[in-house]
């Protein structure tokens, strides 16, 4: 959209791994050299990795460019497979036909064998090249460290190279597949690049597409390194919306603000990201909290109600509601027992009093028995049985008989 109005003749920040592009920084030469190395060695494993956008597909095209013409070549750039889908799919890269339907790993094996001997016999090379190969499993892996295995006395008939993210390492780091490992000859980690490669990387891609004249001053390269990290990838999308924004607002040079403004649009903004997660985070230990609360507060709820018939002293209840024996009526005032059990709940409350004791079973005395009785496990019923006296008798230490005639079920 932008190309005539700025002068190009194509678009100078495509995503597309085009190897004419491909800006030769130190590290990239360094990657393409351990693949051209990995390449004209006698076989094994040779290992390219790098976070995503970092160029490492690109820099396998343009190894692909330099090899010679008598070269087989199996590029497989969706590793999610099993083992024999993985055979399947290299057979079908190399041109190698299989029975129809075939499941098996054998036959499979046996096919790309006979290829690669025959491939020796004619003086062509064969390398198997696996893009995003951090997606492989462990059991593929291992499928293709045998593979590895197809050998004359003097090389390995099958070169392969993995291309994948930094996952990939730690992957065959693993024990399972310190095999694997062992068998790579050449291994490079490819990183992003430096402030000073940014600028340079601008620069060449503008050149390439048919631009000479500064379109990103140096205030806006400082912006682009910041924003996207160094990443080849990010640097390309920032890049082609600032320009696509420049065009629209009729400018010769990109704008600061018209590279934050494109910042915006195409990458997640970092800080509102980390808002909301610190937000969600906020939200999930207040709803774990209140989780907890509510099971800790039934749990004690529960509690409370299985002793409520123990230990909870209930108000002294009316007193048409009391009662103290079957045969003693409640209000019998005098009766010798009622003045005895007065007595007792006095001394028990620490009183010394000799005088004034109730003449009548009321309210008042019941519910002084009630908050005795939990103290000793008793129901607190308020009926002064035989328990009951006996628990108040150890209480204040005496050894009185008991109450003749009070029920003796408590």
């Amino acid at each position: 959209m932008y190309n005539d109005y700025f002068g190009l003749k194509e678009t100078p920040f495509s995503i597309a791994p085009d190897p004419r592009y491909l800006y030769m920084s130190e590290q990239h030469r360094e990657a393409l050299a351990h693949l051209i190395y990995g390449f004209n060695s006698d076989g094994g494993f040779v290992l390219l990795t790098g976070e995503v956008g970092t160029g490492k597909t690109t820099v396998c095209r343009c190894l692909l460019e330099q090899i010679p013409n008598d070269s087989s070549i199996a590029f497989i750039i969706n590793p999610r497979l099993s083992v024999d889908e993985l055979l399947a799919t290299i057979c079908d890269e190399f041109g190698i036909k299989y029975p129809e339907r075939n499941i098996s790993t054998k036959v499979f094996v046996d096919l790309l064998n006979a290829y690669l001997l025959d491939a020796h016999a004619k003086g062509r090379k064969a390398v198997l090249i696996i893009d995003e190969a951090q997606n492989l499993s462990a059991n593929v892996l291992e499928e293709l460290r045998l593979l590895t295995n197809l050998e004359t006395n003097q090389r390995k008939l099958l070169q392969i190279i993995l291309l994948g993210q930094p996952e990939l390492r730690k992957k065959l780091s693993k024990p399972e597949l310190r095999q694997l490992s062992q068998r790579i000859i050449a291994r490079y980690h490819l990183g992003p690049l430096s402030r000073k490669d940014v600028s340079a990387y601008v620069t060449h891609r503008l050149a390439i597409a048919g631009m000479s004249n500064e379109i990103f001053p140096p205030s806006t390269i400082r912006k682009i390194y910041s924003l996207s990290g160094g990443v080849p990838r990010l640097i390309n999308v920032l890049c082609d919306r600032a320009l696509l924004g420049t065009f629209v607002q009729k400018e010769r040079k990109v704008k600061k603000s018209t590279l934050k403004k494109a910042a915006g649009e195409v990458f997640e903004k970092p800080g509102v990201i980390k808002q909301y997660k610190n937000a969600l985070a906020l939200l999930l230990s207040v709803v774990i909290i209140l989780i907890a609360a509510f099971f800790i507060f039934r749990q004690f709820n529960n509690n409370e109600l299985k002793q409520a018939d123990v230990y909870e002293s209930p108000t002294p209840p009316a007193l048409d509601k009391l009662h103290w024996h079957d045969n003693i009526p409640i209000d019998q005032s005098g009766s010798p027992a009622v003045l005895w059990l007065d007595k007792e709940i006095s001394l028990l409350n620490g009183l010394t009093k000799e005088t004034g004791f109730k003449k009548s079973f009321d309210g008042a005395l019941l519910y002084e028995i009630q908050q005795f009785q939990p103290t000793d496990g008793l129901i607190p019923d308020g009926d002064a049985g035989f328990k009951s006296i006996i628990e108040i008798n150890n209480t204040i230490g005496i050894n009185e008989p008991g109450l003749t005639g009070i029920r003796e079920n408590k």
